[in-house]
């Protein structure tokens, strides 16, 4: 079964029954990455062989319309907090948490656009699944 984006809301908050939507987010990350791949070839293969390394997490960037008060909520929130996002009303379609820092800085635009900011969290943690929705 598929899903659709609406509603999908961004948290933040020590546990998920209490956290708070940071904003109104447009769009959401990969919430993953793939494992670096370290090479085991050796003189004797007759092509290249590998192992899965460390999975690549890199930042989390989010984008939102920008507006003083949501730049500001975001900008505060650079003390380490738990993020959760959330997939449907109260989490019904899955709920991925993650502990790091978060920023925003607005982007440019152009004649007749919407003026948008992107939200970057970086994570201390990996993005898991909750399981507790």
């Amino acid at each position: 079964m598929a899903i659709s984006t609406y509603p999908i809301t961004l948290k933040e908050g020590s546990n998920y029954a209490t956290a708070t939507k940071v904003v109104d987010i447009k769009n959401f990350p990969d919430l993953g990455g793939a494992p670096d791949q370290l090479e085991t070839t050796t003189l004797s293969d007759a092509a290249r062989t590998y192992i899965a390394g460390i999975k690549d997490q890199q930042a989390l960037e989010f984008t939102a319309n920008y507006n003083p008060t949501d730049f500001e909520t975001v900008n505060n929130l650079d003390t380490e907090t738990t993020f959760w996002l959330e997939f449907g009303e109260g989490g019904d379609s899955g709920v991925f948490t993650w502990k790091g820092t978060a920023m925003a800085y607005v982007t440019g635009a152009g004649v007749n656009e919407i003026v948008e900011m992107t939200i970057v969290s970086t994570p201390s943690t990996p993005v898991t699944v909750y399981e507790g929705a």
